[in-house]
């Protein structure tokens, strides 16, 4: 008997002893699944995107005439219209925002302050300030409390949740440094309330096959289309600037031609090619790949947007934006998924911290629903310090690769005049590395 105590006390000592290691691990051995994810750590709270919020829809379906012959058989109460000792001042156009009930079943309900109240529903409003007008409201999927909307910026709204008893805050102030607690504005270093930027413009309903313009026709007035191909060759095939070019074909073929011609032959080829590129089949596999660079155009930085087929390395989305918003990242996005009814299975869309690339994949995922909804595997920083990073790291290179040798050809351009010039350069680039001819 006393052997068996002795093995179960063993028993249960070892029990405790795994549940501590099994802590143990959670807490402070980063494991693959957990090392993807961030979020765990105060300082990197800024690049993490919130999940969507819950929205309560505003649905007002009753109506007066119903209502009055279904209150006098339901309770036999006859609701007659309000007899007045005064005029009314109440417009004749006024109606009840929820029954819809005219200006008969309405009277003020606290004098001259302007609140009104419908004999029919006992509902109280405004004319003014009429909280039906809403058709819907954001609340926080934490604590339920309604979002309030605090900056507005050029193409999205930022709401966020205040409640100050709200878990997500309360998990995220654990995280944070007890001395930045104590400071006045220590808190503010750090991303806790829950925040959801709801968008103002429709990326999805924009064109993307835009055509430069002041491009020269194919009317050839002083030369012909072998100079044409000459230019091309000689300035996008190997690589030589505009002005270069135009020395070359001096001094190799004695054909005079100013440099802005051939930036005109450029942009001429670009409207051509653009629809090839742009609608070309490309054979899109599971695996994507997504990167940002910045150019110059007028000495002010422009951010070039590249998305990657990784099986054939053909590039399937670009955009050329003046901002590093989420509006150009969805639009090169469309332009990738195009030819698509639904995501392969298995897919993965690669990209670096930046948290455009979530925000994008959400609004993918509220537009189309399941068919579209993925994650973005970020490969973060330089160095492979975590386990998805060490695996997804050669995908992410492929377009580090294209983006030296993309700025290997811009860099002697030293910028451009605007972004349509910017737009067709990129265009003849990718139709040569994409088809290599």
């Amino acid at each position: 008997m006393n052997i068996i105590q002795y093995l179960l006390s063993i028993i249960q000592y070892l029990y405790q002893q795994n549940c501590w290691l099994i802590n143990f691990i959670c807490r402070y051995i980063p494991l693959k699944q957990w090392a993807f994810d961030d979020s765990h750590s105060p300082k990197y709270q800024k690049f993490t995107v919130d999940e969507l919020p819950r929205i309560q829809i505003h649905q007002h379906e009753w109506d007066w005439q119903l209502l009055i012959p279904y209150f006098e058989f339901r309770y036999g109460k006859k609701i007659k219209p309000v007899s007045r000792r005064k005029p009314c001042d109440i417009s004749d156009d006024c109606r009840c925002p929820s029954c819809k009930a005219p200006k008969p079943y309405l009277y003020r309900n606290n004098g001259k302050a302007g609140q009104i109240k419908c004999k029919v529903c006992d509902t109280n409003f405004s004319p003014e300030e009429n909280r039906f007008s809403r058709q819907f409201t954001l609340r926080c999927p934490h604590c339920g409390k309604a979002l309030a909307a605090k900056k507005e910026r050029k193409h999205f709204i930022l709401h966020k949740c205040v409640n100050p008893k709200c878990p997500y805050y309360l998990h995220n102030l654990k995280k944070v440094d007890k001395k930045d607690l104590e400071e006045d504005y220590g808190k503010n270093k750090y991303k806790l309330h829950y925040i959801y930027r709801q968008f103002t413009i429709d990326f999805f309903s924009m064109d993307l096959n835009t055509l430069p313009k002041n491009a020269s026709s194919l009317k050839f007035s002083k030369h012909n289309a072998h100079v044409m191909s000459l230019c091309l060759s000689l300035h996008i095939n190997l690589g030589l600037s505009l002005r270069k070019t135009s020395q070359a074909l001096k001094d190799l073929y004695n054909i005079s031609i100013s440099h802005q011609q051939i930036a005109n032959y450029c942009k001429t080829a670009a409207v051509c090619i653009k629809p090839f590129v742009d609608q070309y089949p490309y054979r899109k596999r599971e695996t994507f790949i997504a990167d940002e660079t910045y150019i110059k155009v007028r000495g002010i930085k422009t951010y070039v947007w590249l998305i990657m087929n990784a099986a054939c390395r053909s590039i399937i989305g670009y955009q050329v934006s003046d901002n590093r918003g989420v509006g150009p990242c969805i639009l090169a996005m469309r332009m990738a998924f195009q030819g698509l009814k639904k995501l392969p299975e298995n897919f993965k869309f690669i990209a670096d911290g930046y948290s455009a690339y979530p925000l994008a994949a959400m609004e993918f995922a509220k537009k189309f629903g399941r068919d579209f909804s993925f994650q973005i595997t970020q490969v973060l920083g330089l160095s492979n310090d975590d386990a998805v990073s060490k695996e997804h790291r050669p995908f992410k290179q492929i377009v580090e690769r294209l983006n030296r040798t993309y700025k290997a050809s811009y860099r002697k351009t030293n910028g451009f005049d605007n972004i349509e010039g910017a737009n067709y350069c990129h265009q003849l680039l990718y139709f040569v590395r994409c088809f290599r001819f």
